[in-house]
C-alpha cells in the first residue's frame, strides 16, 4: 500500500540570492588566489547574513542563497555585506576584484529538509542576474535609505 504523500511546507521570506560577478574568468586566471579572496569575502557576507538574523539556505561554488524573516533585514544585509566587500577590494586592481552581485525577493517559497524551492527563489536569483557587479537589486516599495537598490 502506498503512503500518503507528504503534505508540502509553505511560507513567506525574504530571499537573499548573491553569485560573484565574472567567477569563471577570475578562476582561469588565478583558481587558488580567488578560492582565497572567495573564502574572505564569504566570512564576511555569513557574518553579516547571521548578524540580521538571515539563515544561509544554499550554497554552491560561488553562489549563496540565504532567507530572511524581513525584508528590512535582507535588504540592510545586502547593503552592508556590499560596502564591506568594496572596502575588502580596496588595492585590488579592477580586473581582479571579487564582486557579488545581490538579488532580494519577498515570495512564497516551498521546504524541503533545510532546502528552499519555488518561483519566489527563483524571482531572487533573475533579479540577482539583473544587478550591476558590486550592487544590489531588490522589487518592492522603496525606503528612504535604500531607494537607490529598487527596480
Amino acid at each position: 500500500m502506498a503512503e500518503a504523500a507528504q503534505p508540502i511546507e509553505r511560507k513567506l521570506a525574504a530571499i537573499f540570492a548573491a553569485d560573484v560577478a565574472g567567477y569563471s574568468r577570475l578562476m582561469g586566471h588565478d583558481e587558488a588566489g580567488t578560492m582565497r579572496t572567495l573564502a574572505a569575502h564569504r566570512e564576511v557576507m555569513d557574518r553579516l547574513i547571521a548578524q540580521h538574523r538571515g539563515r544561509i539556505a544554499n550554497t554552491a561554488g560561488d553562489s549563496v542563497l540565504a532567507e530572511f524573516p524581513s525584508v528590512v533585514d535582507a535588504v540592510e544585509c545586502a547593503v552592508k555585506v556590499q560596502e564591506q566587500l568594496r572596502e575588502k577590494n580596496q588595492g585590488i586592481p579592477e580586473e581582479r576584484q571579487l564582486r557579488f552581485r545581490i538579488g532580494v525577493h519577498v515570495g512564497d517559497v516551498m521546504v524541503r529538509g533545510g532546502d528552499l524551492l519555488g518561483d519566489g527563489i527563483n524571482v531572487a536569483a533573475r533579479l540577482q542576474s539583473l544587478s550591476e557587479p558590486g550592487g544590489s537589486v531588490f522589487l518592492g516599495r522603496p525606503t528612504s535609505t535604500h531607494v537607490g537598490l529598487c527596480l
